[in-house]
């Protein structure tokens, strides 16, 4: 992932939501990422979201947090507050608690914006806690590198 990144000179930016940063670090611990990563917003909150990503409020209210709208406005506003090109955001219930029919603990919601293009899915993970923001991190950096490798 590293050497795509420095390559194609190409910055990442991370909007986190239910991973809490984990995403941020998974790529802080590889050195040199200070070449590639450009920084990580941790908006736990949907006031941070707001705040801190320009995520419209209403947009919060009208589809929840955890939604394929919020998901693609924080993608979004994570490039709009960076230097960067390429964003990771992800939104989600990792549980135990927060769940609900429509959406089950495990839902999270991705948005990923490429050089200019916005790309949304959602997933549904099965565990713990600790699991489902594992497998968030996982999907998360295996999904952007493929968004890259389709776009070379």
């Amino acid at each position: 992932m590293a050497d795509f990144f420095l390559k194609n000179e190409l910055k990442l930016v991370t909007a986190e939501s239910c991973t809490g940063g984990m995403i941020s670090a998974a790529c802080t611990d590889l050195a040199g990422s200070s070449n590639w990563f450009e920084r990580g917003f941790v908006t736990y909150s949907n006031e941070a979201k707001t705040e801190l990503l320009g995520v419209d409020a209403a947009l919060i209210t009208a589809h929840g947090a955890v939604s394929e709208a919020v998901a693609r406005a924080m993608a979004f506003g994570a490039i709009r507050h960076s230097l960067a090109q390429v964003s990771i955001a992800v939104t989600g219930v990792a549980g135990p608690t927060g769940g609900s029919v429509a959406k089950p603990v495990g839902t999270v919601w991705f948005g990923f914006s490429v050089q200019g293009q916005l790309y949304s899915e959602m997933m549904r993970f099965d565990g713990d806690r600790a699991a489902v923001r594992s497998q968030t991190v996982v999907h998360a950096l295996q999904r952007v590198l493929g968004l890259l490798s389709a776009g070379e």
